[in-house]
């Protein structure tokens, strides 16, 4: 399935100031990380006031990597986000069961990732997402830079464009290479961090502005 634009969200935000230009310039998401070992990591209170900066129609996204459930029942309480995604080894069962719109997402090229097949197995079992999110495999969960192989995802093309699964794809993206990508993968949505920040967790207009541009060129 061919959709008539990609939606952009932007994650790992940690200033309010970068949230108002992100939101400003156009991204459709915005995401906060609540995995204390990540350089972009914020804690609850604050994602409510980075979560105040979000205006109607733009989503806020709480990022989650192998959680205890409380932290998660904790954030859909206070913080209020629209998504939740899970970033992590989490099960499907674990993901339904805070019965909130989640989105999954994948290491790709990893032991258990590292054929066409096997990441469309490692799918299937969240068929209630509202998504499925492809990063490069890291033992860090994300936020590394490092582009993942896109001839891994030939089996979830296939699929996601039969059953009219969000296909998003995060993994090394930039305002060089993203355009190349969504010729190659025509996903539904791409995921960037890295790629528009100046230090880990502090986002640059510039480069939003130039990501947000290379991608609505397509």
């Amino acid at each position: 399935m061919l959709f008539s634009r990609v939606r952009v969200k932007m994650c790992g935000f940690t200033k309010e100031a970068d949230v108002i230009d992100a939101v400003r310039l156009g991204a459709d998401a915005v995401g906060f990380v609540f995995y204390e070992p990540s350089k972009r990591f914020v804690d609850i209170e604050t994602a409510v006031k980075l979560r105040h900066a979000v205006p109607a129609f733009v989503s806020s996204v709480a990022l989650f990597v192998n959680p205890e459930a409380a932290l998660v029942h904790d954030v859909i309480k206070q913080v209020k986000p629209d998504l939740l995604q899970f970033h992590g080894d989490e099960t499907a069962e674990f993901c339904d069961s805070f019965g909130h719109p989640y989105i999954k997402a994948f290491r790709v090229g990893g032991p258990d990732s590292s054929s066409a097949d096997q990441v469309l197995d490692n799918c299937l079992p969240y068929g209630s997402a509202k998504g499925w999110l492809f990063d490069s495999f890291s033992p860090h969960y994300g936020g590394t830079g490092v582009r993942l192989e896109l001839s891994l995802l030939s089996g979830v093309q296939a699929y996601c464009s039969e059953h009219a699964m969000p296909l998003i794809l995060a993994g090394g993206l930039n305002e060089q290479n993203v355009a190349q990508a969504l010729e190659d993968i025509h996903p539904y949505a791409v995921d960037v961090s890295s790629g528009i920040e100046s230090a880990p967790g502090l986002k640059k207009a510039e480069k939003m502005q130039a990501f947000l541009q290379s991608a609505s060129s397509q």
